[in-house]
């Protein structure tokens, strides 16, 4: 979305490599090895914040070995069930949950994924049992046949079928209401500072020069402001999140904290 604007602005072909493997460390590793000269840049996402803690064994520190450039967006999940589950609200879950512990699966991206950890927090805050059930592959059709009863799931996997009436949505974890589903309500009005989100931006090498890093985040600054680009952020239920440099350094060790905490106080590990 993002590479077409700044190619332009710029005079710079912006090439987007998509580089899978060991849930995004391997294309971390790539940038942080690379010259820090603003031409390798890493769209990092919250897995990068999560994986700090979850892998014991990774070959760099994100915080230590990258340069955060800007911040680019927000995009919560939604908690939501089968329509044949019987609880229709937040508390009518909680109160579900606690007379029926262990007894609802909750579907997950893999151990260590955004839509885990936000199980994991909502389990830490309201003292409730589920049973995390790990999928390598898509979880939507067994939600939807009510195989498993629960899943916090970005906003784009499952909006579909929540407008279709297919699955039911509890709430969104944001801190606000998203656009996308404004009568839905979010956790924090049940439980208060529940927050939960998927969100990505610009990092580049440690010791790429300010004027590089400045330069670029004026850019990408500029186009979370263009409208055509806000409405394509709208249609999958993503939110421009404008950042400072500084800002979204503050705010990846912030989360980096945050799931560290969740990850250790529950001893989970990957597999």
């Amino acid at each position: 979305m993002l590479a077409p604007w700044l190619s332009e602005r710029l005079g710079q072909q912006f090439i987007v490599e998509d580089q899978p493997g060991a849930g995004t460390n391997l294309a971390a590793e790539t940038v942080v090895r690379a010259p820090p000269n603003g031409y390798t840049l890493l769209m990092a996402t919250s897995t990068n914040a999560i994986n700090a803690t979850l892998y014991d064994n990774l070959k760099f520190n994100f915080i230590r070995d990258t340069t955060p450039i800007a911040s680019i967006a927000r995009t919560p999940l939604i908690m939501v069930v089968n329509p044949s589950f019987p609880a229709k609200t937040v508390p009518d879950f909680i109160a579900y949950a606690k007379a029926n512990p262990g007894k609802i699966n909750m579907a997950t991206a893999g151990i260590g994924s955004t839509v885990h950890l936000a199980g994991e927090l909502f389990m830490t805050m309201t003292g409730v049992q589920l049973v995390p059930v790990h999928y390598r592959s898509s979880y939507v059709p067994d939600v939807l046949a009510g195989q498993v009863q629960l899943v916090f799931s970005p906003i784009p996997t499952t909006i579909q079928q929540v407008r279709a009436g297919k699955l039911r949505a509890l709430a969104v974890t944001s801190a606000t209401r998203s656009q996308a589903l404004p009568d839905v309500p979010t956790i924090g009005e049940f439980l208060p500072s529940y927050e939960a989100s998927v969100w990505n931006g610009v990092v580049a090498p440690k010791n790429t020069p300010a004027v590089v890093i400045d330069k670029l985040y004026k850019e990408i600054d500029a186009a979370l402001a263009d409208p055509m680009i806000v409405a394509r952020f709208a249609e999958v239920g993503s939110v421009p999140k404008s950042m400072t440099p500084n800002d979204f350094g503050k705010f990846i060790a912030e989360d980096t904290e945050k799931w560290g905490k969740i990850i250790q106080a529950d001893n989970i590990k990957v597999e």
